[in-house]
């Protein structure tokens, strides 16, 4: 999971240098630290207004001898139309979770309800084929 996450941050900055020219992008700032105990810190700035910093460490997951990598980390540029994009991402058992204000999101309907489980719309549907009798 490490090698992909520093593969993706290689390569979106990479996409993002091609789309400035062909001109060479001084790096600004670049640090890189891995630790023996599994857990790794990298960060960078170039000329061009990227910068990138990502944090993993080794973490157990409450299963015996299991052990999980944790991401955390963020990406921030200007995109060729100006608008300033801010990407924050944690990578762990539960998944890729990103956030930013420029990822979409769906919309919310406060009209619609929620739809109703398979088991209890089965419910309900037995319940009104059979009724209960009840006492006078």
């Amino acid at each position: 999971m490490k090698i992909a996450i520093i593969a993706f941050a290689f390569l979106a900055s990479a996409s993002a240098a091609s789309l400035t020219g062909t001109e060479p992008v001084p790096i600004l700032r670049q640090e890189a630290d891995v630790g023996v105990d599994g857990g790794y810190h990298f960060s960078y700035e170039t000329g061009n207004g990227i910068t990138a910093e990502e944090l993993g460490v080794l973490k157990n997951t409450g299963v015996p001898d299991v052990e999980a990598e944790e991401v955390a980390g963020s990406v921030s540029y200007t995109a060729p139309d100006g608008t300033p994009i801010k990407l924050s991402y944690v990578a762990n058992e539960f998944g890729f979770q990103p956030s930013g204000d420029h990822l979409p999101v769906a919309p919310v309907d406060d009209n619609t309800p929620p739809p109703i489980p398979p088991a209890i719309q089965r419910a309900l549907e037995y319940i009104a084929a059979h009724p209960e009798k009840l006492p006078a």
